[in-house]
């Protein structure tokens, strides 16, 4: 398999060094400029310096003065830098036309050079996969692209690349029917702007098409209806900070050709910073499992406990929309996964300081680990992808098939076994 590198720039460097001069020069001046009118009684030329007024900062003249020559010494530096790699103009050139920019990005023709380099590997990190509904294919994604291999068979499995590119490609899904993968991608699309998309191709990798059109709400990890008409996906959004949250919408298959690719919204975001995420149908229709951290407050934290509860499965009723906890309790509950015969639900949960298989029977309500070797899940992590990689029954329900030690491994339900 082949992947693609580009070379970067110094500037990138220059502006955030630029950026770092202005933080610095901000911690020693300690100046916050608010907008707002004075005091009726308040002399702003005889006050050398920054004065606050009921919460409120004023600057005098003179103080302004200081503080803008500070300003453009800061600035010089940093744009020198960036000036000095620019070749000098010249000058008996008639000035160009003002320079249009354009609105569309395409994201396989970056600037600067571009490489490529053959690699040949036997594990992979964070790979999502799913299994075929005839049990005879297994499709994930590696490093951007998305791949299919035969799940049988005792010789050696040759994988088969099925989407190729600069584009990341990844979280692949087949249809209930086998015949198409529904899968997230950052490809330019109808927007004519890259970002994450939901997107539908051929078993085979051809005839790609785009499912919903989101420039700025972009959307990850789709999962199929049982009748293959509808796919679903988390929406994220961003508040005050870049850690934000989640809801799941739902879009039609052939969204783009029916000028509907705005989508249904099936759940609302919990608050600002929580998130949402992994969902997907139960076999019947009637019911949507995803994960959600549930940990008290409406921030996020970075030093939660993970032997508590972090990440819980709830579960939508889509006829008359109320939602329960589903699965819950020490060490989480995250990336639900329905049997084909709808009478199971499959999950990750942290037993200790390990990312543990469990089964729950959905007539019982028993709940049985049954492998304790997967790879970390991101529970205390923002996990915009999913809490844990995406994972698939076989068809006869006797098996999970996952990314687990860094390979792809078949899990045994009733042993536990993974060879």
């Amino acid at each position: 398999m082949q992947f693609v590198f580009r070379e970067t720039f110094g500037y990138e460097t220059k502006l955030r060094e630029r950026s770092q001069s202005l933080r610095h020069f901000a911690s020693l001046n300690r100046v916050t400029c608010v907008s707002g009118p004075y005091p009726a009684n308040y002399d702003t030329s005889a006050t050398p310096i920054c004065t606050v007024f009921q919460g409120k900062g004023f600057m005098s003249l003179s103080c302004l003065r200081t503080v803008a020559r500070l300003a453009l010494a800061t600035w010089l530096l940093p744009c020198s830098l960036l000036l000095a790699d620019v070749p000098p103009a010249d000058e008996t050139k008639a000035d160009p036309p003002q320079e249009t920019k354009s609105k569309s990005w395409d994201i396989e023709s970056p600037p600067g050079k571009a490489s490529s380099q053959t690699i040949d590997v036997t594990e992979g990190t964070w790979m999502n996969l799913d299994v075929s509904p005839d049990g005879k294919v297994i499709v994930f994604d590696l490093l951007g692209d998305i791949y299919s291999m035969p799940l049988e068979g005792d010789e050696v499995r040759t994988p088969k690349r099925l989407t190729s590119g600069i584009c990341w490609d990844m979280q692949p899904r087949f249809s209930p029917d086998g015949q198409w993968i529904a899968f997230t991608s950052d490809r330019t699309g109808k927007n004519e702007r890259a970002g994450d998309n939901i997107w539908v191709m051929r078993a085979d990798g051809t005839d790609a098409r785009q499912v919903s059109n989101e420039t700025f709400r972009l959307l990850n990890g789709p999962a199929w209806s049982p009748d293959g008409d509808y796919i679903i996906a988390r929406k994220h959004f961003t508040g005050r900070r870049s850690l934000g949250s989640g809801e799941i919408w739902m879009y039609h298959r052939a969204a783009k050709s029916a000028a509907a690719m705005n989508g249904v919204q099936l759940t609302s975001k919990p608050n600002e910073q929580k998130d949402v995420n992994e969902p997907i149908y139960s076999p019947d229709g009637k019911y949507v499992y995803y994960s959600q951290d549930t940990t008290p407050g409406d921030t996020f934290q970075y030093d939660k406990d993970s032997h508590g509860q972090i990440y819980t499965i709830k579960r939508l009723n889509l006829e008359d929309g109320d939602t329960e906890a589903f699965v819950t309790g020490p060490g989480g509950a995250c990336r639900p996964t329905p049997s084909h015969d709808g009478k199971t639900l499959a999950f990750v949960r942290r037993v200790g300081a390990k990312t543990a298989l469990h089964v729950l029977d959905l007539k019982s309500g028993a709940v049985r680990m049954v492998y304790d070797e997967l790879e970390r899940d991101m529970q205390e992590a923002w996990a915009i992808h999913g809490v844990y990689s995406c994972m698939a029954w076989t068809p006869d329900d006797k098996a999970i098939v996952t990314w687990a030690k860094g390979q792809i491994r078949r899990i045994d339900i009733e042993s536990g076994e993974a060879p």
